[in-house]
């Protein structure tokens, strides 16, 4: 560019010259023509602007162009020359460089440049989508959730084509969830499209769990076409602004050669530092083969007037630079992906932390089964260690059933006698009431690969002795190896364990005791608790019946436990248990439903019978909002806008083709019977619904739910 512009300016000063060499002679009717200093001296006498006499016929001369003079010290010249001629050669240098500069930012703006060496094919069928859907398989995508809209209709055709399995739901949420809880199960990018305007407003909440929980997520949207969008075309919002602060990273591809690149970069993104959901907008005519998008652009007539021919210009150029290039090969394979973590000082520094400690503890958070750490290397790593352990969100059942040192109760007592605790992938926020309940005597050693939530509340509540930002899965499994032939103080396990075993028993006892009315929902989880396979995952969507649930019913193994982490989202439930059951095909998929959070998902057993999915949930039905009323109606006297109805939600089950069941009173001593049907049910294909009708006790009394 700069050799480009600096010939163009040269080209000018030689013809400004000469021209100024004519036009002197002329004026002055010199024989022969001057040189350039000559010229100057014949209009010295105007330098000031002034009036001078014509050599030869007497008459006024006026200068060529009196100017500032400022405009000589904007020169760089060599030549001499009069005011008149460095203005001008200016002013023409200047609009040749100019105009030289605008040309090409508009040949790049407008894509001339490219498409000058860059081939558009426009009898090809092909279309956007399919550069989608190579590179979704490229990136070992199985499944893409959807809810069908003609804006992306052309990334599920090429998708299916690929063999990806494409899953429509009945609501967007829905696919976003399933997609969430396919990135947990499978450590790959779970992946979800929905079309324009309302059909991406409907995702929010479920994108902004996915952020919470740290899940990388891929969200697809349509959008209106690149020429109507901010014209008042159907569906047309700023999607952009509305996804920019709930996800890592946002983009809207403007041409077809720039949709490998862009969801590459984007599902990069996704998964590295942090994993997150990332969003992508794919404009209409992004999609859609050139001759469907040519037929939409087309002048209905021949274009009129000198207007009309350039708006008709400007239209094909846009058409040309959307598809030029477009069909050239392209790597699609995966870009590297960067993971943080410990590095060899602070794992030295931290065995030597552990060594001298009598009473450690872990707490393992979600962040514990991210990849690249397999799962079941953490839990070797784990119980190498011996050291006793709370395990919250997706790390519940990374122990399994019944480890030694899996402590489930107490925890707030236990980490007051502490004296190391090791935060691993946890956060001091509202689940570990902001960094309270650690002993400010105790040591703790914090790993989380956000910094933000590495720290957070530490300006208040607590203080890391080491703060170590990367990923807490490998940084365990370093820490077994260096603390090799370690044995944590037998004492202090057993101790924390036999206080496990007292509370259980106390539950179980609870258990036993009738309610007003309907069943005790404590004695119903229990039964369920004796029915679940080992091979089962256990979905939890709801507040009080479902907080009941994380007490008593244990995950049988890693990654078998699903629930919507930080956000406290309700409605996660049908689009997780069908993200698992597709993960998980073999497995058991069964989903613990309050009453109240059931309604967000029952429709969805329409989509459980139309893609083969036969998952079991059980709904604890109590006709209420219990974890609000439980401190609304004592707090401020009122019950309003948390009852609800004993309905009838099996029925509703059997509608979409599923098979339902309803627990009262009079079936308590069946209630493990129908728990089989329910089994054999879903062993023969049919989504299976139990509605249990629960009373009320005062497990969890005090608890709140803000």
């Amino acid at each position: 560019m700069f050799t480009l512009v600096t010939g163009i300016v040269g080209r000018w000063r030689a013809v400004c010259v000469t021209a100024l060499q004519r036009r002197c002679c002329d004026r002055h009717r010199c024989r022969y023509r001057c040189s350039v200093a000559e010229c100057e001296d014949h209009v010295s006498s105007s330098q000031r602007g002034c009036l001078g006499k014509d050599q030869g016929r007497g008459r006024k001369f006026k200068p060529v162009i009196p100017v500032p003079f400022i405009a000589r010290l904007l020169l760089d010249s060599g030549t001499s020359m009069d005011h008149g001629c460095e203005c001008i050669y200016l002013v023409g240098a200047a609009l040749g460089a100019l105009v030289s500069i605008v040309l090409l930012w508009l040949g790049r703006r407008l894509g001339v440049l490219y498409q000058l060496f860059h081939k558009v094919e426009t009898q090809s069928p092909c279309h956007g989508g399919e550069l989608v859907a190579e590179v979704l398989q490229s990136h070992g995508v199985k499944f893409l959730f959807t809810l069908v809209g003609g804006h992306i209709s052309p990334i599920l055709v090429a998708s299916e084509k690929l063999g990806i399995r494409v899953v429509d739901t009945r609501h967007e949420a829905t696919a976003v969830f399933a997609a969430d809880a396919v990135a947990r199960l499978s450590g790959t990018v779970g992946v979800a499209a929905v079309t324009a305007g309302p059909g991406l407003t409907n995702t929010v909440t479920a994108v902004k769990n996915a952020q919470m929980a740290e899940s990388p997520l891929l969200l697809i949207g349509g959008a209106a076409a690149t020429l109507l969008q901010g014209r008042g075309a159907l569906q047309d919002i700023d999607q952009l602004s509305l996804f920019k602060p709930i996800c890592k990273f946002c983009a809207s591809v403007r041409t077809i050669r720039d949709i490998v690149p862009v969801l590459k970069k984007a599902l990069a993104e996704a998964q590295s530092g942090t994993p997150g959901p990332v969003f992508v907008e794919f404009p209409i005519d992004i999609l859609y083969p050139y001759h469907v998008i040519q037929k939409e652009l087309a002048p209905k007539g021949a274009p009129k007037g000198i207007m009309g021919k350039i708006i008709s210009w400007y239209l094909q150029n846009h058409l040309n630079n959307l598809f030029a290039g477009a069909w050239e090969p392209r790597d699609t394979s995966p870009l590297p992906v960067s993971i943080p973590k410990a590095t060899t000082e602070q794992i030295q520094k931290c065995v030597e932390l552990l060594s001298r400690a009598k009473k450690p503890v872990f707490i393992l958070g979600s962040q514990c089964t991210l990849p690249p750490t397999p799962v079941d290397n953490l839990r070797k790593a784990l119980e190498t260690l011996g050291i006793p352990s709370f395990l919250g969100g997706m790390a519940r059942g990374m122990l399994g059933r019944d480890s030694p040192i899996h402590i489930r109760q107490n925890r707030r007592d236990a980490l007051k006698e502490a004296d190391l605790v090791i935060l691993a992938g946890t956060v001091c926020d509202f689940r570990l009431s902001y960094g309270r309940v650690l002993n400010r005597r105790s040591k703790i050693i914090a790993v989380n690969r956000d910094r933000s939530q590495l720290l957070k509340n530490s300006d208040m509540f607590w203080k890391p002795t080491v703060a170590i930002q990367g990923d807490a899965g490998s940084f365990i499994v370093s820490l077994a190896e260096g603390l090799r032939g370690y044995t944590c103080p037998s004492d202090w396990t057993e101790g924390l364990k036999a206080g496990d075993i007292s509370k259980e028993k106390a539950n179980e006892k609870k258990a036993e005791e009738k309610t007003e009315r309907h069943l005790n929902p404590l004695k119903v989880l229990h039964l369920v608790e004796e029915a679940l396979p080992e091979d089962s995952i256990i979905v939890a969507d709801g507040g009080d019946f479902v907080g009941s649930a994380a007490y008593i019913l244990r995950p049988r193994g890693p990654l078998r436990w699903l629930d919507p982490g930080a956000f406290g989202t309700l409605g996660v439930g049908g689009g997780f248990a069908l993200g698992a059951k597709l993960c998980r095909p073999e497995s058991e998929v069964w989903v613990v439903f309050g009453d109240g959070s059931l309604g967000y998902s029952i429709v969805e057993y329409d989509t459980y019978t139309r893609h083969k999915t036969p998952i079991i949930s059980i709904v604890g039905n109590d006709a209420c909002w219990s974890q609000i009323s439980r401190e609304q109606v004592p707090m401020l006297g009122s019950n309003v806008a948390c009852g609800l109805a004993f309905n009838d939600y099996h029925v509703v089950a059997d509608g979409f083709g599923g098979k339902g069941f309803l627990v009262t009173r009079q079936d308590e001593d069946r209630i493990a019977d129908i728990l089989k049907e329910a089994q054999d049910a879903s062993r023969k294909g049919k989504a299976a619904l139990i509605n249990v009708l629960i009373g009320r006790t005062n497990f969890r009394e005090g608890s709140i739910s803000v």
